[in-house]
Parts: structure tokens; C-alpha cells; sequence
């Protein structure tokens, strides 16, 4: 089981598009905002210091929307260990039912900040996400 992350998003006028919802735009935003919070929080400084993850693909499936001055929590948690250089990370965002209306699959690539080269995920950067 792996470990899972929440954060709460409410969504503003700025987030709102022509049809009175959140553009898809803002829940990919979202998206990585978790992201780097789950990172933020579990990864060890000297990793922070050293890595940095760049998103090579995105899959979402839309299932609802909320308007401006409702909110969602996010859940987002690593479903695998990496393969190479790459982690899949899974989120879903939940209504104020518990409805999943926004699910995705986003595929991390990790990059060593002083080259700027991608490098394969070594298993001290994954073992805070992934438990064995």
C-alpha cells in the first residue's frame, strides 16, 4: 500500500470558466500542486535539494465539476515503483458527496537538478512513497 496525500482545493472566481465551473485547466494545476505538496512533505530536504520531477503525460477522466465557492478533496498517491526514470501518480478528486468526479494518471519523470539530466528513480528517493 502506498502512501496517500490529501489537500483541500475551493474553487474561486478565477477558476471559473465560461460555463460557471472549473476549467479543466485549474484541475490539472491542482493536480500538480498535490503533487509537489506529497513531495514536499515526505521527501527528505536532501532530496528536495537534488531532484526536481518535469510531467511527461497526463490522463484524466472527467466525471463532474464543482462552481465557484465549492470545494474538493484531492487524494493523490504513487499506485506502483517507479520504472527508470518514471513514477505514475494516481489523483482523484472527490466532491462534497465523496463522488470521484475527476480521476487521473500522471506520469513523472525525475531529473538531477545539477546536470538537468533525466536519472533513474534510485529506491531511498522512492521508499518514502511507496511501501514495500
Amino acid at each position: 500500500m502506498s502512501e496517500h496525500f490529501t489537500l483541500t482545493f475551493t474553487a474561486s472566481p478565477e477558476h471559473i470558466d465560461i460555463m460557471g465551473h472549473v476549467n479543466n485547466a485549474v484541475w490539472v494545476q491542482w493536480m500538480e500542486a498535490m503533487a509537489g505538496a506529497h513531495w514536499a512533505a515526505l521527501a527528505p530536504a536532501e532530496h528536495q535539494a537534488k531532484y526536481a520531477w518535469l510531467v511527461t503525460r497526463h490522463e484524466i477522466d472527467y466525471r463532474g465539476n464543482i462552481r465557484e465557492g465549492e470545494s474538493v478533496t484531492g487524494e493523490t498517491f504513487i499506485p506502483d515503483g517507479p520504472s527508470g526514470a518514471r513514477f505514475d501518480r494516481r489523483v482523484e478528486f472527490r466532491n462534497a458527496a465523496g463522488k470521484v468526479i475527476v480521476s487521473a494518471r500522471t506520469t513523472w519523470a525525475m531529473i538531477d537538478i545539477a546536470s538537468g539530466r533525466l536519472m533513474r528513480v534510485p529506491p531511498e528517493v522512492a521508499a518514502p512513497f511507496v511501501a514495500g
